[in-house]
């Protein structure tokens, strides 16, 4: 293995490895000023992806250089497949094996503007608040210093909080965006900083003090004149099922990769994460079931899920492999139709 490579696919969790990114070319150089907030620990949803175990290391040699150049360019990292492919998976592996905390996760629907994705201000909560402070003989209205209690950062918006380790956003499915959400991501990905105009009206009036906010991860941080500059950019992983294609402009300020259905290797080294040492020897049928299969838009949790029903049907001396595999793994074509 290169020794150049900062995330290897190993599994086991390498934290210090981060450490050993160089600095960022000067086009991609950020300077906000730090919090110091510690790294947030993994959620459950990485042990969900990834299973309780390391996953068995996989060389996908081309795969792995891509993710490297996206963390050495401060470069988003746009991945294109198929449905089950692993996509989103891929941020959590990166997030457990160099030691870099939740992922933040932003689902993107046809709904959904750049603005969710920074900050959300809850201007009703608090026009509500200063009614309730009326009527108990308090001021007429909030003070500025106080907004900041309505005022919650996106994943997006947390992402690019002046960490001095990077944090791993997740803008899942962006292809099912409206036309307009990759083009307005661009500014923000391109400067890595985004302005909260309501902080930055409160900063006028309090003399520039910093206002406390709430981050995605349930946190309050600091946020001064109205602006947040990221220090550490994000290792952003953008995913798209194909649904639709993207601005050039935005092609080309990303790290694409695509990745091909899981089979052999990577469907045994999901295996091994979820259900333990050697489940991919003992259900070698299912994974050739699988693997024969030419439905390519098959997802893989429906190998697990035939995977645990069959342990358990084992375990009471019950032998139903072949059954579960033909009711679970049948392709989509063949699956009665919904009344």
């Amino acid at each position: 293995m290169s020794d150049w490579l900062i995330y290897r696919g190993e599994g086991d969790p390498a934290p210090d490895r981060i450490g050993a990114l160089p600095p960022p070319p000067p086009w991609r150089t950020f300077a906000g000023e730090p919090t110091g907030l510690p790294v947030p620990e993994p959620d459950s949803s990485t042990t969900r992806r990834l299973g309780g175990r390391p996953l068995l290391p996989v060389q996908d040699e081309e795969a792995i250089q891509l993710i490297n150049a996206a963390l050495y360019l401060r470069r988003p990292l746009l991945v294109t497949g198929e449905p089950g492919s692993g996509k989103s998976t891929l941020a959590h592996a990166v997030a457990q094996e160099l030691g870099l905390g939740r992922v933040l996760q932003w689902s993107v629907v046809s709904r959904t503007e750049l603005k969710q994705g920074l900050y959300e201000y809850d201007a009703i909560a608090r026009l509500q608040d200063a009614q309730l402070s009326r009527e108990r003989g308090g001021p007429d209205a909030p003070g500025a210093h106080d907004i900041g209690e309505y005022i919650k950062l996106g994943p997006l918006g947390t992402a690019l909080l002046p960490a001095e380790r990077p944090r791993v956003l997740l803008i899942d499915e962006l292809d099912k965006s409206d036309i307009d959400l990759p083009n307005d991501l661009l500014n923000v990905l391109e400067e890595g900083e985004f302005r909260i105009p309501e902080l930055e009206r409160a900063a006028k009036r309090e003399g520039g003090a910093a206002t406390e906010v709430l981050d995605d991860d349930g946190r309050t941080v600091p946020v001064s004149g109205g602006r947040v500059r990221c220090r550490a950019f994000p290792f952003v992983v953008m995913t798209s099922n194909g649904e639709r294609d993207f601005p050039r402009p935005l092609l080309r300020r990303c790290i694409r990769l695509h990745l091909e259905p899981p089979r052999n290797e990577r469907l045994a080294a999901l295996v091994h994460a979820h259900f333990g040492e050697g489940a991919h020897e003992v259900n070698r049928d299912l994974l050739e079931r699988f693997g024969r299969g030419d439905d390519g838009l098959r997802p893989t949790d429906e190998l697990l899920n035939a995977i645990f029903l069959t342990q358990h049907t084992d375990a009471k001396g019950g032998n139903r492999r072949e059954e579960i595999a033909r009711l679970l793994m049948r392709p989509l074509e063949q699956h009665p139709p919904q009344r």
